[in-house]
């Protein structure tokens, strides 16, 4: 696989999807992430995962929904965001390496609920919306709990789909990035530049995926 970012399009059931493949010069494994359902794959976290993780050996794809490839402002049900991950997954796995399944917000709990059927080797869990933002008792802890494999949440200190002290115990690890918001923004007055906020995050994420092994 050639170094330089390439895009690919796959036809799912839920129409054509994106991925954007950043390739580690020695790959031993594939981290998948997804998007939110309000933005693409220019989200900072994820824009940042891309830039860092290659050099630890981690080929980055980076995955358009076929909702956003198509232009629409909307994310489907998780019903649909399901059947283009699962679309997506062949051409994820095509390079031969265990594959991690990721993604942020909506795409952390896509990643959740399809990880044991696609055969994941882990989850990473971006921004997971524990709860919509006031309504707690509308959880969604059982997605994240059942994943069935390693997984991390790295979530913000600010987070108001979920702050870190609010997620339950289970079989996860979970990474703070200090103050953070729901995409990893802190305020002025936290004394945090966005480097430092994404080094915190990309941090945390190789770590976690070294000790994968």
């Amino acid at each position: 696989m050639s170094r330089q970012p390439r895009t690919q399009n796959v036809t799912t059931d839920a129409g054509e999807a994106r991925i954007t493949w950043v390739p580690a010069p020695a790959p031993r494994l594939v981290l998948a992430v997804s998007h939110g359902a309000g933005g693409g794959i220019e989200a900072r976290d994820l824009k940042a995962l891309a830039a860092a993780l290659p050099a630890h050996g981690v080929t980055v794809a980076l995955v358009e929904q076929p909702w956003r490839v198509a232009g629409k402002k909307v994310a489907p049900a998780p019903k649909t965001l399901d059947t283009g991950w699962r679309g997506l997954w062949p051409a994820l796995a095509e390079p031969g390496l265990p594959v991690v399944s990721g993604g942020r917000s909506a795409g952390a709990r896509v990643a959740c609920r399809t990880a044991t059927e696609l055969g994941a080797a882990a989850v990473l869990a971006l921004s997971f919306p524990l709860h919509p933002p006031g309504k707690p008792e509308k959880s969604r802890a059982d997605e994240l709990l059942g994943t069935g494999v390693p997984t991390l949440v790295v979530q913000g200190g600010n987070d108001p789909f979920g702050r870190p002290e609010e997620f339950p115990s289970g079989p996860y690890e979970l990474a703070e990035v200090p103050y953070g918001d729901h995409g990893f923004a802190v305020p002025k007055k936290a004394g945090l530049s966005e480097a430092q906020t994404m080094d915190v995050l990309t941090g945390a994420v190789t770590e976690w995926l070294a000790a994968l092994g």
